[in-house]
């Protein structure tokens, strides 16, 4: 019965590490959510408890480790399948393909009972993600900033509104709406230069705009 409650446990608490993590990317419209987080975390979790369990009840004197150790390897195809290359030459999704990883990771320790370095890992890599994405974009050369109408018919005329913001060269595309809805069109607007200002605000007062942010 002790062994139950511990497995609850642990699995209860990478349904809590999966959201924190997923939250911090689902925010910014990435492919891996809070849902995938979850999953992947619990998913490696339970593969330590599995080899746990076959050494304590089974009496398997094998390495216990062993079925947990394939995560690692077996979450790069998941991860794979996250990076994609846009038209305008720019590589996404590698910082998310790599936080899913390191969830994985974070979710075997919590199945092997080492609560310390799985919460503090989730804490240093969730100030990672928002810290470091920070830094990096006052470095870049280059400014994506995507946006999100609910009128397709309305993409010129918006277009037309947002160059106005816009000081430096740039060009844009159509891209998929990142909610999905029906009838929304996404556009990036690809900027030679780091602007010196957010002007998501402004775009935001637009009407028609439903979202936009700044592509990390």
């Amino acid at each position: 019965m002790e062994f139950i409650y511990k497995v609850a446990f642990r699995l209860a608490l990478t349904v809590v590490i999966g959201v924190v993590i997923g939250s911090e990317r689902a925010k910014h419209g990435r492919a891996a959510g809070i849902r995938t987080h979850v999953l992947v975390c619990m998913g490696a979790a339970l593969t330590s408890l599995i080899g746990i369990y076959a050494a304590k009840e089974l009496g398997n004197n094998g390495d216990m480790m062993r079925i947990a150790a394939q995560v690692i390897s077996g979450i790069g195809f998941l991860g794979a399948g996250m990076i994609i290359l846009k038209d305008n030459n720019v590589i996404m999704g590698l910082t998310t393909a790599a936080g899913v990883w390191t969830t994985a990771i974070i979710g075997i320790a919590v199945g092997c009972g080492f609560y310390a370095g799985a919460v503090i890992a989730t804490v240093l890599l969730v100030l990672s993600l928002i810290i470091f994405a920070r830094l990096e974009r006052r470095r870049k050369s280059v400014e994506v900033i995507y946006v999100e109408i609910d009128d397709m018919y309305k993409a010129n005329e918006i277009i037309e509104k947002i160059s106005s913001f816009i000081d430096k060269e740039f060009a844009h595309k159509v891209v998929p709406p990142k909610s999905g809805f029906q009838g929304n069109l996404g556009i990036d607007f690809i900027i030679s230069r780091r602007l010196y200002h957010d002007i998501t605000s402004d775009i935001r007062e637009l009407e028609n705009v439903v979202y936009t942010e700044i592509e990390q």
